[in-house]
């Protein structure tokens, strides 16, 4: 069907699930260092505004924990069920550290995530306050485990190969390969950028809609501070992860580039946009600015970038997807760059929270972070290929033994039940976001004692009851 064998079907089950799941952690590491930050100044300021903001954002950050648990459980299983001849060849390297993960962060995480979510009435301010900051810790020190093992497949060192197996020789030099610092700061950065215009494009819909006041407006303010800083930050991690990305996986440039040959002596142009097509092996309809290539990345005007043509065809990427993808990823990077520069200039105007042309753009980045992850995914992951362990293992010799039939069926039963299950889920996050954070603006406080309403402890019932204020029992006053 539509050309495709076991093994397609197999990797786009897993490119399937993965999409899903990576969406999860990114929100989740950036809430949760929102939710500590702010905590921490509702602490320090005593301005209920915060405490209002941590108790709509915990919420929110409580379904989507379950979701991101529940696809990566189903993600890792595929390692043995699909992947199994992988499993066998690097399973020494990966299962530890897999394991590594589970028992420091997701430990750490599932410990503090209950005094956080429901500990509000039930313990002193700064034992809370330690949970909100050790769940925060525990989603870096997941990316951290994460992106150590698939920075290893990447570019793997530490090991040595007995019996047709991977066995482990320096664990320091497994965790940290050459390209896991980049990797690991462009892919945390990445979810803070996220998290900010996802949290952004939530006030931007409130205003627009009218609702405006100091919890909405500190979303947008909070959210933009963010994007103003972060995003050319991580403009820069992107350039330095280039410049690792070339000298270890020349291959993966070439392709992202489109670029297919050398001419003599010339500098490598960049190629902005075109379609690079594998079976004619060059790129159509180009459109290039001379020298640039060389320039951004070699940082210089005469140094010329390695070429599709100087490696085997079984060893070339597909330069058609990750061309794109790349691009993408780059395009929603300036434009993030792009509104965080806005916002200052209309912050500096005091019309940040009422130019609705602003925020019309605001409201449609809300999704552009978790885009632009997924595109950088797909340049990564596709552009590792035809390897599933760069220079040892080709993902043709690490699937499991499945017929077409078999792949197909999972396939199928893994879309239908992702997009009913999750769809519900998000659904649901959505349905949490319009309502908005409740504020006492106006109204009388009540302390949520009997007879009184109050934010459910369960996160998720709090979409259903329209009435509910966000708790501010006196006993969180309480000292340790």
């Amino acid at each position: 069907m539509f050309g495709l064998e076991a093994l397609d079907l197999a990797r786009i089950q897993f490119a399937f699930t993965i999409s899903f799941h990576i969406l999860f952690p990114a929100i989740t590491i950036g809430l949760a260092s929102y939710l500590a930050v702010l905590e921490g100044l509702w602490l320090k300021t005593h301005n209920d505004t915060y405490r209002d903001l941590y108790h709509f954002w915990s919420k929110i950050f409580a379904v989507n924990f379950g979701m991101g648990v529940v696809s990566g459980l189903v993600m890792a299983y595929q390692f043995g069920t699909n992947w199994s001849r992988f499993s066998d060849f690097a399973g020494a390297v990966t299962g530890p550290l897999l394991t590594y993960e589970v028992l420091t962060a997701f430990f750490l995480e599932a410990g503090f995530l209950g005094v956080m979510l429901f500990g509000w009435n039930k313990v002193g301010r700064k034992l809370h306050f330690f949970a909100t900051v050790m769940v925060a810790i525990g989603t870096l020190i997941s990316t951290f485990w994460i992106l150590a093992s698939n920075s290893w497949m990447q570019t793997p060192q530490g090991f040595e190969i007995v019996n047709g197996q991977v066995i482990p020789t320096d664990w320091f030099a497994i965790i940290f390969n050459p390209s896991f610092p980049y990797r690991l700061m462009h892919m945390a950065t990445a979810a803070f950028v996220a998290t900010a215009f996802f949290v952004g494009s939530s006030a931007a819909w409130h205003l627009l809609r009218g609702k405006d006041n100091p919890a909405i407006r500190t979303m947008l303010s909070m959210a933009m501070w963010m994007a103003l800083i972060v995003a050319p930050i991580q403009a820069v991690i992107g350039d330095f992860h280039g410049l690792n990305t070339l000298e270890h996986q020349p291959a993966k440039i070439a392709a992202i580039e489109g670029h297919w040959e050398n001419k003599g002596d010339e500098a490598t142009p960049l190629i902005l946009f075109g379609w690079p097509d594998m079976k004619e092996e060059k790129t159509k309809f180009a459109v290039e600015i001379p020298y640039l290539g060389s320039l951004i990345l070699t940082h210089s005007l005469d140094k010329q970038v390695p070429a599709l043509k100087e490696f085997a065809p079984e060893d070339r990427p597909n330069s058609t997807i990750v061309f794109w993808s790349f691009r993408v990823m780059v395009g929603l990077g300036f434009l993030m760059i792009f509104t965080g520069l806005w916002s200052l200039w209309l912050r500096k105007r005091d019309s940040l929270y009422t130019s609705r042309p602003f925020l019309y753009l605001a409201l449609w980045m809300g999704p552009s972070g978790l885009i632009a992850i997924l595109a950088g995914w797909f340049t990564t992951e596709i552009g590792r290929q035809p390897w599933v362990v760069y220079g040892l293992m080709r993902t043709a010799d690490a699937s499991s033994n499945h017929s077409f039939m078999q792949m197909s069926i999972t396939l199928i039963m893994f879309v239908v039940v992702y997009f009913a299950l999750f769809g519900a889920g998000l659904g649901y996050m959505m349905r949490l976001v319009r309502k908005g954070p409740k504020t006492d603006e106006g109204k009388e406080t009540n302390d949520g004692g009997p007879g009184q309403k109050r934010t459910p402890a369960r996160p998720l019932s709090a979409a259903d009851d329209d009435g509910a204020e966000a708790d501010h029992s006196p006993s969180l006053t309480k000292e340790i």
